[in-house]
């Protein structure tokens, strides 16, 4: 029998939901499934009605790694001429707000999967890793780089060095995760989250992201010169006009993306 379909995306409203559907495999992320990824949040970042973006799995697994049995038999070669970063490059260029919503397992691909994206929301009981050394091999999708940049040095080194997996609750604490909830609250939370996002003027939203990843690997001087030209082009949108109007008017703000 074919395999369903590997990603399947819903809107709620200006939410769009991509949900990755292997369970049997605890949705390890095989070539087809990034090559859905890739394609599917490429196509989402040409609606204009999609403000931002939940990515998740399901309760067991929002990706368990890689799936090795597409690797097992691979030589270097081979493994260089899939040039699977072009798949993950597409999920990183969205312009849209990108929320993953953590439960279960997000182990090596699937943890650099998940910091591909702008906001995490873990359960407190997710189980969060860099496994990679345990089957003779490193991360090799963001482990080393989007991990230490974001967690620092030693806690990289203790996840990359051991193989070991965390909490969600204990990611949150060394700033892994932006929220940790309840297991069974994390799409609920990471939807609400969404839709706040979404009601706000997209083009401040998306000029805030633009600003924070482009900023993350320039001087300080340089990041705060994207910073005040993008500040000042916003100057020249219907919905900063909007925006202050409805604050000073005391009414709720209609924002158009113009």
């Amino acid at each position: 029998m074919a395999e369903q379909r590997p990603i399947v995306t819903e809107k709620q409203s200006d939410v769009a939901i991509v949900r990755i559907t292997r369970p049997e495999v605890l949705n390890a992320l095989n070539l087809a499934t990034r090559k859905a990824l890739a394609a599917t949040f490429t196509e989402l970042q040409d609606d204009p009605e999609v403000r931002c973006i939940v990515l998740t799995g399901d309760e067991k697994a929002f990706a368990a790694g890689a799936d090795l049995k597409e690797m097992v038999d691979a030589d270097a070669v081979e493994i260089a001429k899939r040039r699977t970063e072009r798949y993950w490059q597409a999920i990183a260029r969205t312009p849209q707000p990108v929320i993953a919503a953590v439960q279960g397992y997000a182990l090596g691909g699937g943890l650099e999967l998940a910091m591909i994206c702008d906001i995490i929301v873990a359960g407190e009981n997710a189980q969060l890793g860099q496994p990679e050394v345990r089957v003779g091999i490193m991360p090799g999708a963001g482990g080393t780089q989007r991990l230490t940049r974001a967690v620092g040095k030693f806690h990289a080194m203790r996840l990359c060095l051991t193989g070991r997996p965390i909490s969600g609750r204990e990611a949150y604490e060394i700033g892994l995760v932006s929220l940790v909830v309840p297991d069974d609250e994390v799409m609920a939370t990471a939807l609400k989250l969404a839709s706040d996002i979404a009601r706000l003027p997209p083009l401040a939203v998306t000029s805030i992201k633009e600003a924070i990843l482009q900023g993350e690997n320039a001087s300080l001087d340089a990041g705060l010169a994207l910073e005040r030209k993008a500040f000042q082009l916003l100057f020249a949108s219907e919905d900063r006009r909007e925006g202050m109007n409805a604050f000073i008017e005391k009414r709720k703000p209609q924002f158009k993306g113009k």
